[in-house]
């Protein structure tokens, strides 16, 4: 596989990577979906949301929200350290999908898995304990997701707020610049995992561990191969 830099990425291996990026956002939404409607309120990928609801809840003293606003956040963070930890930093002549990238996308498929296990396990109507405990791990999930894609450039499929803000200064300046595919992708694709995992929490909760695996499950098929091969090649 060719090591170019991200200015020299071949048209056809970004094409690829930007297409994994847009498919890795129906997982985001998805996972989004659910810990909203079932898991408290907060979000399992938007840390800033999460702030100002942990702000409200301390304002409103609702120590329950607070609670669980501060448990996203906590995972979410251990989920970013331990990504990082797989995942490193971007650095010059990498592959356009360095292996690291998909070796963090497994352990995170792993984590959704226990996640699953934990919300079938309790009828997808968790409480209490149980609750903040799949909170906490969707949110690790979704912060190993984010330090993945990091490492791919200067994108996400986590949180899209600044990906927004990008799409409509170019529609303003009516100038679009070359990755709004994957931007507007993204965008779509976290509405659609969201719509997917909202009905599924409210309406089949036993379809949820399909809506926010497999997405993920698709990416990994695509790039395991590839991994191995390089795996094998050293």
């Amino acid at each position: 596989m060719s090591t170019a830099g991200p200015a020299e990425t071949p048209p056809r291996a970004a094409r690829l990577r930007d297409g994994l990026v847009v498919i890795l956002a129906l997982t985001t939404g998805a996972v989004n979906a659910v810990t909203f409607l079932r898991l408290g309120k907060v979000f399992a990928s938007v840390m800033t949301g999460n702030l100002a609801l942990f702000g409200v809840a301390t304002a409103q003293r609702d120590g329950g929200f607070a609670i669980n606003a501060g448990v996203a956040l906590a995972g979410y963070c251990l989920g970013v350290l331990a990504g990082a930890t797989m995942a490193r930093a971007p650095r010059a002549g990498q592959p356009t999908w360095p292996r690291r990238v998909t070796v963090t996308l497994a352990v995170e498929l792993i984590m959704l898995a226990g996640f699953s296990g934990g919300w079938l396990a309790l009828a997808g109507h968790p409480s209490g304990g149980g609750q903040l405990a799949l909170l906490a791990v969707a949110s690790a999930a979704m912060g190993m997701q984010a330090t993945a894609v990091r490492r791919l450039g200067q994108m996400s499929s986590t949180y899209l707020t600044s990906t927004v803000t990008g799409l409509f200064e170019a529609l303003a300046a009516r100038r679009w610049p070359p990755s709004w595919p994957r931007s507007s992708g993204t965008v779509g694709a976290l509405v659609a995992g969201a719509i997917c995992g909202g009905v599924a929490a409210v309406q089949a909760p036993a379809a949820v561990p399909a809506a926010v695996m497999v997405p993920l499950a698709v990416v990994l098929a695509c790039r395991l191969p590839a991994a191995a091969t390089r795996a094998r090649s050293r």
